[in-house]
């Protein structure tokens, strides 16, 4: 390592001196593809150009540090490198006004109205997050007023769920269904959020008849609500109500994140109990083998487990704030250093958007379901490896006969994409795999006409040999677009001629319409 640090020494001088003769000289060391902080021309004059320089040649010293030992375990050399990166991305010179030029310009520029809109901006959001209140801007976007506007009634209200049946937009629609599953980490409406970029709309344009899962937020007296609670009050309560509304019809089973993996489970149960009404299985940026889940998996040992427990048996539940933190370190360079730097140090505020607006629209999550969800799936990854009891007898995913149209996101740090491709590995059926561009919540919310979507797609008949990853990538067609339409087409294929919509819930057998979408529990806090 000291000879490491020598060379790029070495470089760094040698960078030094050839760009004082010729400030043309090319860079010794380029940024990652995904690190935008150092694009600005001004990053490429003295002596900024040696500051960002040194800090690159110094990351890469420390990445190489900190990878690659041998006799370190993976899980310790992964807390370390993750820990090392922490520490870089506080001390990038980006995050401080002497070393940043871009924010020396501005405040020259602005003699320092910049640091005084900032000062404005770090007391507004002190005083919200004190307060409890969402950021800036996100009460300009409510539910049912200009998010989660598709029209629908809610037909099912139990102690978990509302269920949402939507308003068709056509005069003839698809006999079979779309149930939706979210997560409950997050408020369902995500997938229906302002009407240009909600997948509720497109599916009913297209002919579908959609139902979706809203679920409760949940209170200290939800504590012992467990994860089977979630399926047979959630995925298999829907399943139910719709089985009621639309006598006969197989449903396309759709989920999304921690959603998508609770239908795996429900849908497991179900092949094992010979339950036939999947038409089709639809999973979004979902996991059902934990091993290479993301970073996620450095704040899951036994030692957290146990905290965490200890924390949630007080209140009953894990809050929003303390999850927060997990997500935005996992991206602390894109979500906490990067908007500190815009709106504190350049004066700016992000115009808040529908989806921004959405995330920090964040649901409780009860104590026995939380815990029984980590010890389970991610730290035990019972579900993949055929050990997770459903009614005190295990399922296995390769009982799943549905088609399986999965989702993953090219930039997924909850879910990353090799782990959802697993679903090829976990089951014996046939499945067609779409690797979109964008992150967790941007790749899934790619509607029709999105400026950067993008896609690649392939299908496995369920018969042909297994296709590792980075073989699958080189192999899949990529497209430009939108991944939507290619969904519906494959949903098309697997649906019978379109006929009368159905009726809105089913009065005569206690599904009448109780309230209008988005319902009740959407608005709880």
């Amino acid at each position: 390592m000291a000879e490491k640090g020598l060379r790029k020494a070495i470089r760094l001088g040698l960078y030094a001196s050839e760009s004082l003769a010729n400030p043309e000289t090319p860079p010794c060391i380029r940024p990652l593809p995904q690190d935008r902080r150092f694009e600005n021309e001004a990053w490429r004059r003295w002596p900024h150009n040696l500051i960002y320089q040194a800090f690159l040649l110094n990351q890469q010293w420390w990445h190489n540090a900190t990878t690659g030992v041998r006799g370190v375990t993976a899980r310790h050399e992964n807390l370390v490198q993750f820990m090392a990166r922490q520490v870089l991305d506080m001390c990038s010179p980006t995050n401080f006004p002497l070393t940043n030029p871009e924010v020396l310009q501005r405040t020259l520029e602005q003699n320092g109205a910049n640091l005084v809109r900032g000062m404005q901006h770090l007391s507004e959001d002190f005083e919200r997050q004190a307060a409890g209140k969402p950021p800036a801007g996100a009460e300009d976007f409510v539910p049912g007023v200009n998010v989660a506007v598709t029209p629908g009634k809610v037909v099912l209200r139990n102690q978990l769920i509302e269920l949402i049946q939507y308003q068709p937009a056509t005069d003839r629609v698809r006999p079979e269904p779309v149930l939706i599953v979210p997560a409950w980490i997050m408020k369902y409406y995500i997938l229906d959020l302002s009407p240009h970029n909600s997948l509720v709309r497109y599916l009913t344009e297209q002919g579908y008849t959609v139902f979706m899962v809203s679920w409760k937020n949940p209170d200290p007296g939800d504590r012992e609500i467990g994860l089977d609670d979630y399926r047979t009050l959630g995925v298999m309560a829907a399943l139910d109500a719709i089985g009621t509304i639309v006598p006969g019809a197989r449903v396309h089973a759709t989920g999304y994140c921690l959603g998508g993996t609770l239908l795996a489970i429900a849908a497991a149960t179900m092949a094992r109990e010979g339950d036939e009404r999947l038409r089709s299985i639809s999973l979004f940026a979902a996991q059902m083998d934990f091993t290479e889940a993301g970073e996620l998996t450095l704040f899951i040992d036994e030692s957290q487990l146990t905290f965490l427990e200890d924390l949630m048996w007080e209140q009953g539940f894990l809050d929003t704030s303390q999850m927060a933190g997990a997500f935005q370190t996992l991206r602390s360079n894109d979500l906490v250093w990067s908007r500190i730097v815009r709106d504190y140090l350049m004066g700016e505020r992000r115009p808040m958007t529908d989806l921004m607006a959405w995330n920090a629209d964040a649901t409780r999550m009860p104590y026995r379901m939380h815990s029984e969800y980590l010890r389970q799936l991610f730290l035990s990854n019972e579900l993949a490896e055929g050990r997770f009891t459903v009614e005190d007898r295990p399922i296995a995913l390769t009982d799943i006969r549905a088609p399986i149209f999965a989702v993953g996101t090219e930039h997924d740090h909850v879910a990353p994409w090799r782990s959802a491709y697993k679903v090829h590995l976990l089951t014996d059926t046939a499945v067609t795999f779409v690797l979109a561009s964008g992150g967790h919540n941007t790749g899934i919310v790619a509607e029709p006409g999105h400026p950067r979507g993008a896609y690649r797609v392939m299908t496995n008949n369920g018969d042909e040999r297994y296709v590792d990853p980075e073989s699958w990538i080189a192999r899949a067609d990529r497209h430009q677009g939108s991944w939507w339409s290619q969904w519906i087409a494959w949903l098309g294929e697997r649906s019978t001629e379109p006929a009368a919509p159905p009726p809105m819930g089913a009065p005569e057998a206690r599904l009448a319409p109780l309230a209008g979408a988005p319902g009740t529990y959407v608005l709880q806090r």
